[in-house]
């Protein structure tokens, strides 16, 4: 591994006053945390975008959260194949292993990735069109959603309606796999659809009965 390179010098004096202070502070806490493992309430499926800070949002504590993140915040319909799926499996280790109780897809305004979905699907963005890009594959999961948002004349309000419609998709797509819908069903996991704006720190909920989104 001679292309690994030493950690650039902020982050070794940010890690050592962490040290310093936080962890000091609540040692006992974090020494606690590893002798009993993880025991996280929700899963929370989010972008990878850096200005998306899920613990912040909700003010969580570690070990509360099973986070994970990818591009655009999408989930994959269930595929039982041998290939790797990523998502996936951390879906599966959350419901079956954890027995979280709750699951939350959380989208946001800006969204590069669907950004980039957008793009394709008008023939914009070529690139992505290729069978070598992994940004291009991956984003197709949300072409169903701009079928959806299509018919929107204004691109910005086309564009905020797609990250919105991503949130559904993955919503649809997690019913596809088996122990997700069963433990809906059982009534031991519940399904959350968030749309985080974050200019504005406003935060929407997906409501089923209404079919739209409401400030929380």
């Amino acid at each position: 591994m001679k292309q690994a390179q030493p950690l650039p010098g902020y982050l070794v004096r940010r890690y050592h006053g962490w040290k310093a202070t936080d962890y000091h502070d609540n040692k006992s806490w974090y020494r606690r945390l590893s002798a009993e493992g993880q025991h996280p309430r929700a899963m929370v499926i989010s972008c990878c975008d850096s200005r998306v800070h899920v613990t912040s949002v909700f003010r969580a504590d570690q070990g509360e959260f099973f986070v994970h993140r990818n591009i655009a915040n999408l989930v994959p319909p269930h595929a039982p194949d041998a290939e790797c799926h990523g998502t996936a499996a951390a879906v599966e280790y959350a419901v079956c292993a954890l027995k979280v109780a709750h699951l939350i897809v959380l989208g946001h305004s800006g969204c590069g990735g669907v950004s980039g979905c957008h793009d394709m699907c008008m023939g914009r963005a070529p690139e992505l069109e290729a069978p070598s890009s992994f940004v291009g594959r991956w984003i197709g999961i949300l072409r169903p959603g701009f079928e959806r948002v299509k018919h929107i004349s204004d691109d910005a309000e086309r564009r905020r309606a797609l990250e919105k419609e991503a949130v559904l998709q993955s919503l649809h797509n997690l019913m596809t796999f088996p122990f997700v819908a069963g433990a809906v069903a059982q009534g031991d996991l519940s399904l959350h659809g968030l749309w985080y704006d974050i200019g504005e720190g406003v935060l929407e909920a997906y409501d089923a009965d209404t079919g739209g989104y409401m400030p929380v």
